[in-house]
């Protein structure tokens, strides 16, 4: 029987560039999350006899929303749900499922790499048919239907059972429990060298994956200790926890900190490597070497032919626009298009779909190919391994080599978290306010060549998207950045993303910091963050 609750709209239930994003308190409110799970289904394009997948990274309260949507989408008409066993599934395992079963969309449930537990983060985002996020016209779409909406439908039903594989009924809806990992790993087999990279293993090729207690951890297992043959004990924290041991499940180097004192030091593995919350970003750090997420993008473009899913060449390479110009040279090389997007992985999904790119990537350590319609922290580990045992090369050696040939862009970003929304709009007026007038001007030794604004139309759908970050480049390549973070639950990021171009017959083994210490003084200079925040240093530096 479908049962009416009555219910009055929520303020800022708009989802971001991830979905929505709040703190567990916040999703624990009565008729909070159901609110939003029904704007979704009240919006969502879904035919007689709909699919939906639903699983999340296993983070407190990941349960107790996944019954409650279950019941939700029993009274709604779908006809099937397949959840993970556990309610766990990665965001690019559920993108994958989606696509295979034919689905007509799915819940992620998720905060990506943000904090869980009691008093962390949750959240919930829907993907469509072709498995990536809901693009802006869905999601503002959601965002008007919880401004109005005035009830919500479930089946009064028991709890599934989500620790046992197999099919129950809630009404007239048929649950499936699925295994979480089978699917994507049998998946990731078709497209590397498998059968190469176990022989180069058993040869010697070692490498440490840290899951940071979150949902990789089970993928990482099955298929670097399962089916590639490394030992046991290979994959550290694969346990998925749901407040990720206490820890900040985010790969980089300050929250994956013991992986990098473990690679820096003697007799460190051939790859180290992480991966996020829910399984969507990466961190590749060679033996004494750390390889930016923008530099990994690039190597792996190049590289992507020694794999068997990329043999047949790329045809295309898309990067969000604060991501490092590092692939835009490969692209060139290859003689194919490089495509300069908005941040936010539903901007690659148009030209996946149209067949406009084949490898996409983000400075903010995401990377993925047309496998899927999410961004892929796996992937990008064993397509690593896969150039490691192709070429028999070191990390160090794949990277000196890149930049020899294509020269170095040397990167950095600075994150402001926790900023009060005020001084943080300040900083962004501030440089806003500067770019007609920065044309030509010179700051130190550096000369402005342009400023912008910068606004996407989506070469295939047409679509508009405008105010996607403030952009100042100066002569010879090297850039400065400025965009307010939509990931995070509460005040406002200032991500500052620092570049600069040294060719390939320039100085391609400095310090990152030296190289950059004029761009940042620039900005300092431009934006003014110390003087109207108070801050004067970034609280993570990547």
């Amino acid at each position: 029987m479908i049962v009416t609750h009555s219910t009055t709209p929520f303020e800022g239930q708009k989802p971001g560039t991830s979905g929505l994003r709040k703190k567990v308190r916040v999703f624990a409110q009565p008729n909070y999350a159901e609110n939003f799970v029904q704007a979704v289904f009240d919006v969502a394009e879904r035919p007689d006899g709909s699919t939906l997948v639903i699983g999340g990274d296993g983070r407190y309260h990941n349960r107790t929303v996944i019954q409650q949507a279950i019941r939700i989408a029993a009274a709604n008409g779908y006809a099937r749900v397949l959840v993970g066993k556990g309610g766990i599934l990665s965001t690019p395992a559920a993108s994958h499922v989606i696509r295979k079963y034919g689905a007509s969309g799915g819940l992620i449930l998720s905060a990506s790499h943000n904090p869980g537990g009691p008093d962390e983060d949750f959240g919930i985002k829907y993907n469509i048919a072709n498995g990536g996020p809901a693009p802006e016209a869905v999601t503002e779409a959601i965002y008007a239907r919880t401004q109005t909406i005035d009830r919500w439908l479930s089946i009064e039903a028991p709890d599934i059972d989500l620790d046992s594989l197999g099919e129950s009924r809630v009404g007239e809806l048929t649950v499936e429990v699925i295994d979480p990992v089978a699917d994507y790993a049998d998946l990731m087999g078709i497209l590397f060298d498998f059968d190469l990279i176990r022989e180069k293993v058993a040869g010697g090729l070692t490498m440490a994956f840290d899951a940071m207690h979150a949902v990789t951890g089970p993928y990482a297992r099955e298929i670097l200790e399962g089916r590639l043959g490394f030992p046991a004990g290979t994959v550290r924290n694969g346990e998925p926890l749901e407040d990720f041991g206490g820890y900040h499940p985010d790969p980089n180097l300050v929250h994956a900190k013991a992986l990098y004192d473990t690679m820096m030091g003697e007799g460190a593995p051939d790859l180290g490597a992480a991966s996020d919350g829910d399984g969507d970003r990466n961190l590749i750090i060679g033996r004494g070497i750390f390889v930016t997420p923008s530099d990994s993008l690039a190597m792996l473009a190049a590289n992507a032919h020694l794999a068997p899913g990329y043999a047949g060449g790329l045809k295309g390479i898309a990067r969000s626009m604060p991501t490092s110009a590092a692939a835009d040279r490969v692209a060139e090389a290859l003689g194919i298009p490089a495509w300069e997007t908005p941040t936010g992985w539903k901007f690659f999904g148009t030209l996946l779909d149209a067949g406009k790119a084949t490898i996409c990537g983000e400075e903010s350590a995401g990377t993925g190919s047309d496998h899927v319609r999410e961004k892929d922290g796996l992937w990008a580990v064993l397509l690593w391994l896969n150039i490691l045992a192709a070429t028999g090369k070191s990390v160090r050696q794949i990277a000196q080599e890149h930049w020899s040939r294509f020269g170095r862009n040397y990167y950095a970003r600075h994150d402001y978290e926790g900023i009060e929304t005020a001084p943080a709009k300040a900083v962004m007026d501030r440089v806003e306010g500067k770019l007609d007038n920065l044309p030509g001007t010179a700051i130190g030794d550096l000369v402005v060549s342009n400023a912008d604004s910068f606004g996407y139309t989506d070469p295939v759908d047409g679509s508009v998207s405008r105010n996607q970050g403030l952009r100042v480049v100066f002569e010879g390549g090297s850039r400065l950045v400025l965009r307010l973070s939509g990931t995070g639950t509460e005040g406002a990021t200032i991500r500052l993303y620092i570049e600069r171009y040294e060719p390939a017959d320039g100085r391609l083994d400095g310090d990152t910091t030296a190289m950059l210490a004029d761009l940042v003084s620039a900005a300092d200079d431009i934006a003014g963050i110390a003087a109207i925040t108070g801050r004067t240093a970034p609280d993570v530096i990547t």
